[in-house]
């Protein structure tokens, strides 16, 4: 049996029936598929909840109902078994015979091209009845489809002018990232210079000791120790005025004493006399 041809004969015959509903359609289809395991073969043995299941109704009453309904249309033919352990049986027809060819006379040959207007609407008749369908499909007009290109281009031509749009605003902007990078690499230089000229050279720090009356020494001190901690006052904020530094540092020199100059503390433990600490106190 060819199911194609079955189905679309008993769709045929569901667009003219106006007594089915949607639900005697889903339990159709849910017998089908039971007559498709089956082969195609008469009867077949239907399990109540399993076609429910299948076919999505919930409701005893009607599925109840909708299976005597196609079995009064003629859809189907439905015994019950009115036993719990036996299935009962339904028969389902070969719609596919009803389906008849059309005559030769009423065919159009294959390469025959149509002579209809192009304005006129078209009605799918083998799918669709005036009965049942009010929705027609407009076949375009060639105008229709010429407008539609012309509007096409238009958009191209649109999307082309703003690619175009985008490109100039980018390298615009690239070009106003490159300037504020030559400002910021100008105000990095002349923060450098900045710093450079904060930071004194050795020779500068020994003669401004030496106009204080500071030997060389403690200006090489000076040099060595803010050098080393990268001219950073406290180790965190930049030195500004170096000759104020110094200054400070001249104030606090006679209070850092080295240890040579300071007293051995050590010596003042040792005795002249031997002692015996085996004797008793």
């Amino acid at each position: 049996m060819n199911y194609i041809k079955h189905l679309t004969g008993f769709f045929e015959k569901v667009a003219v029936d106006k007594t089915l509903n949607p639900t005697h359609v889903s339990l159709y289809i849910a017998l089908f598929q039971f007559w498709n395991c089956n082969r195609f073969k008469n009867p077949i043995s239907i399990n109540r909840d399993e076609v429910m299941r299948i076919s999505k109704i919930s409701s005893k009453a009607t599925y109840h109902k909708c299976l005597k309904n196609l079995h009064s249309l003629g859809y189907i033919i439905y015994e019950p078994s009115y036993n719990p352990f036996k299935g009962s049986h339904v028969i389902l027809f070969n719609f596919s015979e009803d389906l008849k060819p059309l005559p030769k006379s009423e065919r159009k040959p294959k390469n025959e091209p149509l002579n209809e207007l192009v304005s006129e609407q078209a009605l799918n008749k083998s799918c669709t009845s005036s009965e049942t369908g009010t929705e027609q499909a407009v076949v375009p007009s060639i105008n229709y489809i010429n407008n539609t290109n012309i509007l096409n281009d238009k958009n191209i031509s649109n999307l082309n002018e703003q690619t175009k749009n985008f490109e100039e605003i980018n390298n615009s902007s690239d070009k106003i990232v490159t300037s504020s990078e030559v400002e910021m690499s100008k105000e990095e230089k002349s923060s450098a210079k900045k710093e450079e000229k904060l930071q004194p050279s050795i020779e500068e720090v020994k003669t401004y000791f030496q106009e204080n009356n500071f030997p060389e020494q403690e200006a090489q001190k000076f040099f060595n120790y803010f050098k080393s901690v990268g001219w950073l006052v406290g180790g965190k904020t930049p030195m500004v005025d170096w000759q104020a530094a110094a200054q400070n540092w001249m104030i606090n020199a006679p209070k850092f004493i080295s240890n040579a100059e300071q007293p051995n503390r050590a010596k003042q433990l040792n005795t002249t006399t031997d002692k015996d600490y085996s004797e008793p106190l």
